[in-house]
């Protein structure tokens, strides 16, 4: 089973998608973050780029492999949050394909624009294919992700998020993600996972939440960017533990984070939050 070189420069798109207020609310009460009034949370353009990323996939990734796929890396860039009544533009692109010890490490990136050609945000999304060689004399290796400086001190705040039994049906729903691994028991089952599993995206979406709250006086338009790779499974229900704090970037205002499970596992490691100074 192997993924070719050859598959970066693959690209699909534009597609256009309308943003409206059902769907921005849906997200929010959908992990757990409601605020007055419609507002975008961070992690939103995982909605949009959803049926970019399936159909990608599908043009790109031989079948045998797709079930091999693991959400490893995150890297979005927010430009401005989306609103309700923007028509989005979105395009992806495979950008990099990798040969790590685990399995192919392919890189995709997401470029969204709206109705006036300005961009909204941009994203470089990392799967890891397990088990899945990599062919080619060019394996187009993926760019250095910047270094996060690991937190050895105890870190200045924790949270606790409740992940309920029904947490992935809900998350599924609203956020418009559907992948039978999260919902459905004999599927994740055949695929070699313990119980259906919450999506990477929802694990990080609380995430910000906290950070959000804790960081930057609950304004998510201060959010520029996220950074991220994804660990341990979440299963549910369970209590996750969001711990963070400041660092220094000459980037801007910098909030180091991460997610454990109950067992004390990292579910999202190496991450941050870049926040617009005040």
């Amino acid at each position: 089973m192997t993924i070719s070189a050859d598959i970066v420069g693959i690209e699909v798109g534009p597609m256009l998608q309308e943003v409206d207020a059902r769907w921005l609310m849906a997200y929010a009460a959908g992990i757990g973050w409601l605020k007055d009034g419609v507002m975008a949370h961070p992690v939103f353009p995982v909605c949009y780029e959803w049926p970019l990323a399936l159909a990608i996939r599908d043009r790109a990734i031989p079948p045998e492999a797709r079930l091999k796929a693991v959400h490893a890396t995150h890297d979005l860039v927010i430009h401005r949050l989306p609103v309700s009544g923007d028509r989005l533009s979105t395009t992806a692109r495979v950008e990099a394909v990798e040969r790590r010890k685990p399995g192919a490490y392919v890189v995709t990136r997401f470029e969204t624009r709206d109705a006036s050609g300005a961009p909204v945000t941009t994203t470089e999304a990392g799967a890891l294919y397990l088990g899945v060689e990599t062919t080619g004399s060019d394996c187009h290796p993926a760019a250095p992700r910047p270094h996060v400086q690991p937190a050895n001190a105890p870190a200045p705040w924790k949270v606790e998020v409740p992940v309920p039994r029904g947490a992935a049906h809900v998350y599924t729903e609203c956020s418009r993600i559907w992948n039978p691994i999260h919902t459905d028991r004999a599927v994740a089952r055949a695929a070699g996972l313990p119980d259906i599993i919450l999506h990477g995206t929802a694990t990080l979406a609380m995430a910000v939440s906290a950070v959000i709250e804790s960081e930057a006086g609950g304004d998510p338009t201060r959010v520029k960017g996220i950074r991220c790779g994804f660990g341990a499974m979440v299963l549910m229900p369970s209590t996750l533990i969001v711990e963070g704090g400041r660092a220094a970037s000459p980037e801007g205002d910098m909030v180091s984070f991460r997610v454990l499970t109950d067992s004390g596992a990292p579910a999202i490691r190496d991450s941050v939050v870049l926040l617009e100074s005040l």
